[in-house]
């Protein structure tokens, strides 16, 4: 197979000219339903939109660009509004789209990249960013078999998401409803502060990041859409091993900062190599009949925890007491078990799509360059299956 070596300027065509930023003040002024994107993805919704189409964005600048927590290009369609934090590019007939995705999110960009404090990957450099090409119709068969994963990905996610609905659903109406017990609270339920139903609720560790450890320290990245994203955690060297290194069922609530702080999840992995950082608190069950009525519970009320943050802007914090004497509904054990036989099920399959859609990103990250270089043909994977 023959390679050609081309610059992103050789293959792109670029429409930065035509992006217009908006302050936060001016969209506060023109919110719709147009998605308006910076340099990592959307970021508001408003009332009007630039580009209409496919086209690819690459971030500009920001500290992403170094860290690669995310991935720095992505590729957009329908109608949208870009502001300047973010190129925007269309391939010509020299390359796919998706595959140059597929490629810049792969490779190591430091030597593109300028700044420290902030840094930037400008036009002019990204240009100068150079690839090692197969012919465009390889390049689209790679496309096809890479976009296979993260279609699957997004199917799995998107049946997680309808999961997760269905349990909160059968939460409410047991227990904010009373459904099944014609929309009256059973008189030998009660009302109980959190801190009576738990065996422990306190902020995690500060921790001495060890990329090479197995012990792993979740932060508050790793806590959005309700779910544990494990692969934004760090390696730690812990200190000692104590009652802060998560169980099964422990709620994790991210308890410092604006934005971020009130955003819950459970964790429900195997493992004992598990602790989270001192922005986090963690919420354990006392018993097992609790884990899940708690488990959901939790996750029905950011926004109440997101209220009960003290402290002055930019330093926000949940007070651990304030957590503790939240009221909440005590059923019988009974009850609880009951919910249990029917909640767990649907958040084992959850966690089942989770681990999944992990399994296919390592799957697709291990073959991508093998694919991009040549090493490993589309034929290879096709007999493979």
């Amino acid at each position: 197979m023959i390679f050609q070596n081309l610059t992103f300027g050789d293959i792109t065509i670029n429409y930065d000219k035509q992006r217009i930023p908006l302050s936060s003040s001016q969209r506060k002024l023109r919110q719709g339903s147009y998605r308006y994107y910076g340099a990592q993805g959307v970021i508001d919704y408003i009332d009007d939109y630039i580009f209409d189409g496919e086209y690819m964005l690459i971030a500009e600048d920001g500290e992403n660009l170094l860290t690669r927590k995310q991935n720095v290009a992505q590729i957009v369609k329908g109608k949208y509004w870009v502001n300047n934090h973010a190129h925007i590019v269309k391939c010509n007939d020299l390359a796919d789209i998706r595959y140059i995705c597929y490629l810049l999110n792969s490779m190591d960009l430091t030597r593109f990249i300028t700044g420290s404090a902030q840094p930037k990957l400008s036009q002019s450099n990204m240009n100068a960013i150079v690839f090692s090409l197969p012919p465009v119709n390889v390049q689209r068969d790679i496309a096809d078999a890479l976009t296979a994963f993260d279609k699957k990905i997004k199917y799995n996610t998107m049946i997680n998401h309808h999961l997760a609905e269905i349990a909160q659903a059968i939460f409410k109406s047991w227990f904010v409803k009373f459904e099944p017990w014609d929309g009256e609270m059973p008189e030998n339920w009660t009302y109980t502060p959190l801190d009576s139903m738990c065996s422990l609720i306190s902020k995690g560790i500060t921790p001495k990041y060890d990329e090479t450890s197995a012990e792993i320290v979740i932060n508050q990245k790793c806590i959005r859409n309700k779910e544990i994203d494990l692969s934004l955690a760090r390696g730690h060297q812990p200190k000692r091993i104590n009652e802060k290194w998560l169980q099964y069922g422990d709620v994790l609530i991210n308890s410092t900062g604006e934005g971020t702080l009130g955003r819950a999840a459970q964790f429900l992995f195997d493992g004992s190599n598990y602790t989270v950082d001192s922005h986090i608190t963690i919420v354990r069950p006392s018993s097992d009949e609790l884990v899940h009525f708690i488990g959901q519970w939790s996750l029905q009320r950011e926004s109440e925890f997101a209220s009960m943050a003290s402290g002055s802007t930019g330093q926000t914090d949940l007070p651990r007491e304030r957590l503790k004497a939240m009221e909440c509904i005590l059923p019988d054990i009974k009850t609880l078990e009951n919910y249990s036989l029917i909640v767990k099920p649907i958040v084992d399959k959850q966690v089942a799509y989770q681990k999944e859609n992990a399994r296919l990103v390592d799957i697709r990250d291990a073959i991508l360059p093998r694919l991009m270089s040549g090493e490993l043909s589309i034929s290879n994977i096709s007999e493979a299956k």
